[in-house]
């Protein structure tokens, strides 16, 4: 069960929006199968089971939302090929047990646009995609808007025009331009080797503060910094930016929130040797 951790003048909890399948092979790249399957085991046809998991943070009069999940858009193919029911993706119940709903949300940091984790950001009413929180504000990095709507022939299948240009098209679409402090003790941070652009919210309090991990380390078993994925565009580029913020997580104190971790929501990290490894878990 979710408990809520406290960061500053936040409250934070994780807010689980669905189940899916992925390939461990496309998860893990180059490393093993021997190696990564004793972290999250694979069934028959090589998949892991993987979470689609954003989180609420509430203070200052904000309900902010980061990140969406896959919605409900998505097409009956596409359902079966990642093992995604309705159920699962329905965001005002999983709201609900925040005593919360959809119109309730003020703002939605979506960390980058692959379709995982900003399917949920518009809904289809009257057979047209609209904003799926009416009464929020999305923010998105200029260079991943940019690389959305032009995408390289390698990512081109992870966005999809509906998740995000109904939000442009309805004025709701704030585009920042590189780190900022979004809100008082809510820093945005940015790293560009899964996809340019991505953002990671950093919630900060005064003896530990809290890192949205996004696809940088989507779950606990990607710490390592050469573990990586192979849907990372830029893989050098990943391995130095997980170096410099495992050192930031250890030095900083913070606790880090893994999206797609089918068990452990997040962690802190430690060091043995040279190595960084998981240190302690919590149920946020």
């Amino acid at each position: 069960m979710e408990s809520i951790m406290i960061f500053g003048n936040y409250d934070c909890v994780s807010v689980e929006l669905g189940d899916f399948l992925l390939d461990g092979g496309a998860m893990f790249g180059v490393v093993p199968k021997m190696l990564w399957e004793k972290k999250i085991p694979a069934d028959d046809n090589n998949l892991i089971p993987m979470k689609a998991r954003s989180l609420l943070i509430r203070g200052n009069e904000r309900n902010i939302l980061v990140d969406t999940g896959p919605g409900r858009k998505l097409s009956e193919k596409m359902k079966k090929i990642y093992g995604i029911d309705d159920h699962s993706t329905d965001t005002n119940d999983s709201l609900s047990k925040q005593g919360l709903t959809c119109d309730d949300i003020t703002d939605v940091i979506i960390t980058h646009l692959h379709f995982d984790h900003a399917g949920g950001s518009t809904i289809i009413r009257e057979k047209k995609p609209v904003p799926a929180f009416p009464n929020a504000k999305y923010y998105i990095q200029k260079a991943q808007f940019e690389a959305a709507i032009n995408p390289g022939q390698g990512e081109a299948s992870s966005f999809t025009r509906d998740d995000f240009v109904p939000l442009e098209e309805s004025g709701v679409l704030k585009v920042l331009d590189g780190p900022c402090e979004l809100f008082s003790g809510i820093e945005i941070l940015v790293t560009n080797g899964h996809t340019k652009g991505q953002q990671h919210p950093l919630v900060k309090g005064k003896e530990t503060s809290l890192f949205f991990c996004a696809d940088l380390i989507p779950t606990s078993a990607h710490i390592p910094v050469s573990w990586h994925m192979a849907y990372d565009n830029y893989p050098l580029t990943i391995m130095k930016e997980k170096e410099e913020y495992l050192s930031r997580a250890i030095k900083e104190n913070w606790i880090l929130l893994f999206e797609h971790d089918p068990a452990c929501a997040a962690a802190s990290v430690g060091k043995t040797g040279t190595a960084t490894r998981l240190d302690k878990t919590f149920s946020l």
